[in-house]
């Protein structure tokens, strides 16, 4: 049986490891422990030697201590017994000593586990009494360390919870920004296929037009260069727009479309009602709509097609029939990306043969987003 995975662990943020300035006021409560020896030098007991052995122990201490600050989980527990140590070993000859005790509990405050932490504290705060009793320490200096000891340690437990927190939420800020601008690029992928691949395949057409009016009808192949040139300009509109955000309409859409059959030699039969629908719903429909006729002038090679939009059910259905040779054909990627948006709204997309046997009908459903407005002549 495979072991269950142990909890990830939120990395450090730059913030919670830097030593700031705090870290260097608290250092102050070492005067605790720097104090007796003072004394006694100030009395004429205190020779090399108490100095020498003071100073060992503050140098261990200044260098568990600001280690503390760069590492977590076990690492962190070895300091705290290292600090915890200092104590037991220097609060016999030094009472001041029991100020390691109180530095202890507060960094074993910022274990990550409640049970740890709390438990921690109260391991150090029981020790400092312990040893406080043993090595008969006036009650002025353990009394004091007895009642600090839990108060910082939770006060220290209260900040490192609202850390963790904090970093938890840049964490998530993180990724949801990075979802985004993955989403964002998938987004201008999806409708630059779109776009380009509809308004280059006009382009295509209209060029091939051109060149075979050319000799024998100069002033049509000029008309249809200029509507090259329109197309084009037209084309680079709708990309600057697709990249600060692409909204189109299916009635603008569906004149598109016939304008793109006409050129193509498809003759072309639209039925588009006229519904309400919000942005989001609109703009996939528009766009599910370019995709298909794209598809038809691509690779159908049909003679004819029917495109129609109603409302059936509380849903609106786009339908784009062709009589032509493509319903066996692959999915490509301008499908694919028009199944991920629609399905995204709730909506689904079905291909499958046409209705009399030929060709292939392309089935779009989104949800209805309003009641159903008026029909305008039937046909744009």
């Amino acid at each position: 049986m495979a072991r269950p995975a142990a909890p990830r662990r939120l990395p450090l943020l730059p913030a919670e490891s830097r030593v700031g300035w705090t870290a260097y006021v608290w250092l102050i409560y070492l005067l605790m422990f720097l104090a007796p020896p003072a004394a006694r030098m100030w009395a004429g007991r205190a020779g090399i030697g108490d100095w020498a052995v003071t100073l060992l122990g503050l140098a261990i201490f200044l260098f568990t201590y600001f280690r503390a600050y760069w590492v977590r989980g076990r690492g962190l527990v070895a300091i705290v017994a290292a600090q915890v140590a200092l104590g037991v070993i220097y609060t016999p000859i030094n009472p001041g000593a029991l100020v390691f005790f109180i530095y202890a509990a507060c960094f074993v405050a910022r274990l990550e586990q409640r049970r740890g932490a709390v438990l921690g504290i109260a391991l150090v705060t029981l020790a400092l009494a312990s040893m406080a009793w043993i090595a008969a320490v006036p009650w002025v200096w353990w009394a004091g360390g007895v009642i600090m000891a839990p108060l910082l340690g939770a006060v220290n437990y209260h900040d490192a919870r609202v850390a963790r927190a904090d970093r938890k939420l840049r964490l998530a800020q993180e990724q949801v920004e990075h979802l985004a601008t993955v989403a964002e690029r998938e987004r201008i992928a999806r409708d630059l296929h779109d776009l380009l691949g509809h308004t280059l395949s006009l382009i295509v057409l209209k060029a091939e037009l051109a060149g075979r009016l050319a000799e024998r009808d100069a002033a049509r192949a000029a008309g249809e260069v200029r509507d090259i040139e329109q197309v084009a300009r037209q084309a680079l509109r709708e990309v600057r727009d697709a990249i600060r955000g692409y909204r189109a309409s299916v009635q603008d859409e569906a004149e598109r479309a016939r304008a793109l059959l006409a050129a193509a030699g498809v003759e072309a039969e639209l039925d588009i009602e006229r519904v309400a629908l919000d942005a989001a719903s609109g703009e996939t429909l528009a766009l599910a709509l370019r995709e298909a006729v794209t598809n038809v002038i691509r690779h159908a090679h049909a003679g004819r097609c029917r495109v129609r939009l109603r409302q059936q059910d509380g849903a609106c259905v786009l339908e784009v029939e062709d009589d032509g040779r493509g319903r066996c054909a692959p999915e490509g990627g301008g499908l694919r990306g028009m199944r991920e948006r629609v399905e995204a709204l709730g909506g689904a997309v079905e291909r499958g043969p046409g209705g009399n046997g030929r060709g292939t009908l392309l089935r779009v459903t989104v949800p209805h987003a309003g009641p159903l407005a008026h029909a305008e002549g039937g046909r744009p």
